[in-house]
């Protein structure tokens, strides 16, 4: 597999996983609410579950911290490895944003 290709997959899996990590936050945030709004509820079981899901918040929480860790990690290492691309192949990477300029610049003159 080339470099273009490499750093193009690189860029796909960190936007998807960009998005499930802020999915997560929402669920992470959305629970948080619950476990407040249900804070006065009475009963034995009620206890236990909100018990059990603060654990299970907190284990998620670190989880999603040392993802967040390893997609920014990798995001570098994307960027570097373009970087290092564009230093090996200056004409091709000059010939390749000459492209997308004239797509980008057709589109929004078709508007």
């Amino acid at each position: 597999m080339n470099a273009k290709k490499m750093v193009v997959k690189h860029l796909d899996i960190a936007d998807s996983k960009e998005k499930l990590m802020e999915d997560l936050r929402l669920v992470v945030a959305d629970a948080e609410e619950l476990l407040r709004a249900t804070a006065n509820q009475a009963g034995e079981g009620a206890a236990v579950a909100r018990a059990r899901i603060q654990e299970n918040l907190q284990v998620v929480k670190g989880r999603l911290a040392s993802a967040e860790d390893v997609l920014i990690e990798r995001t570098r290492d994307a960027a570097k490895e373009a970087d290092r691309y564009v230093h090996d192949n200056p004409w091709q990477a000059i010939g390749i944003s000459a492209c997308v300029g004239a797509i980008v610049g057709m589109l929004i003159a078709r508007r």
